[in-house]
């Protein structure tokens, strides 16, 4: 090669390092990390030793639909929020499947009112999303927006809803990153995780008021939402840091920065990121861990400059760590009272489970077109602490 070939090939891979070095230093990211101390990782110790309860899960076919991220149980229907926009309902035996609804975004968490009105959390709804409700189920209601705001600001990320028996709506903004503007949901919230900016919130809407209110803020995505059995409470999964929420129903706009007497911390530290928190029976509350710690999230949780460059990456460079099959239940106190796991099952990114009279059912973003299930009482709990018994129905075998 030529000296002038040679000097030409130095200076275009000089320019390009140049350049990728700038992009990957200087170019604007859709939300800015902040620093924050991250907690040492347990790993999978007790309570969250390793086993293989979840060995023998089987699945209802679902057809061309796949990623249900949301499940309810209801009068013997399924009901499923699907990727493509829709919710749809199945019988639990895999028969009778059909569309409920298409909101034309992405629905993700879901719940229905007293009067069976369907009250839906949809971050690509329109402009920028917001709760939606679609009256009217079984002949195909009009979809109404409820609400895109909150005390002046937009909500961008609409993620999970639970409705009170007096028919006051609860649901969670994960992050003020503009989904809507990034195009997908999952993206969206790996960067927001991924920047730990706590900028979710916890929001109340008042059907008879027509008015919005915030709960809580400062929330590092804030996600699955489930009432206590008085409803005096809400349970709140806190994803990007790993813990859940028992946040008083009556708190007006308190930080998760701050101490406060309206909410506490009930369970910290998880091996996994929390998504979908759902309400089972005696007492029971399922957590999905969708992906276990991520170390390069843990090592640079005190260096936003490390993360900021992660940010700039292609998303299938994002650094989202390997997926898991894992699903675990506390109480209202944030004990551990059940955890399912299955290290070598490929049916993972598990973001919660519903549970039914017999059967537990597993909402995921796996990319397959089926919905898990075990039989509750074919199943071996593990009891970790003798106080904890009485939270496990009695029909099931402990080991």
């Amino acid at each position: 090669m030529s000296l002038r070939k040679k000097g030409s090939l130095f200076i275009g891979i000089s320019t390009l390092t140049l350049l990728l070095t700038l992009y990957l230093t200087l170019w604007p990211v859709p939300i800015e990390p902040v620093y924050w101390d991250a907690p040492q990782s347990n790993g999978y110790t007790s309570p969250h030793n390793v086993n293989y309860i979840l060995a023998d899960m089987k699945f209802i076919e679902l057809n061309n639909y796949n990623k249900p991220e949301h499940i309810v149980y209801r009068d013997n229907w399924l009901y499923a929020a699907m990727k493509g926009g829709i919710i749809i309902r199945v019988r639990p035996d895999g028969t009778e499947s059909e569309v409920v609804v298409n909101t034309g975004g992405r629905p993700l968490g879901f719940d229905f009112d007293s009067k069976g009105a369907l009250l839906i959390a949809d971050p690509l709804y329109g402009d920028h999303g917001g709760l939606l409700k679609v009256t009217d189920v079984d002949g195909g209601g009009e979809i109404k927006l409820l609400t895109d705001s909150a005390e002046g600001y937009p909500i961008h990320f609409a993620d999970a809803v639970v409705v009170s028996k007096s028919g006051m709506i609860y649901f969670t903004d994960a992050s003020l990153i503009k989904a809507k503007e990034i195009g997908d949901v999952g993206k969206a919230g790996e960067l927001d995780i991924l920047a730990n900016s706590s900028t979710g919130r916890v929001l109340e809407y008042n059907p008879k008021t027509q008015q919005t209110r915030i709960l809580m803020n400062n929330l590092s995505f804030a996600n699955g939402i489930a009432l206590t059995e008085d409803e005096q409470y809400l349970l709140i999964n806190e994803t990007g840091k790993y813990r859940v929420w028992k946040l008083d129903v009556t708190a007006e706009n308190i930080s998760a920065l701050e101490p406060n007497k309206s909410a506490q911390i009930i369970i910290d530290n998880l091996p996994g990121l929390p998504d979908n928190i759902m309400k089972g029976n005696v007492g029971r509350y399922w957590i999905g861990l969708v992906y276990p710690r991520n170390d390069f999230l843990d090592y640079s949780a005190n260096k936003p400059w490390l993360r900021s460059i992660a940010m700039r990456l292609p998303n299938f460079l994002l650094p989202k760590g390997n997926g898991y099959t894992h699903v675990i239940s506390i109480n209202e106190s944030g004990d551990i009272v059940a955890d399912l796991q299955d290290p070598n099952s490929t049916y993972t990114h598990i973001t919660g489970a519903t549970e039914s009279d017999d059967k537990l059912f597993f909402h995921h973003l796996n990319n397959t077109t089926t919905i898990g299930w075990i039989n509750l009482h074919q199943q071996k709990y593990l009891e970790y602490e003798p106080k904890l018994s009485k939270y496990l129905n009695s029909e099931i075998p402990v080991q």
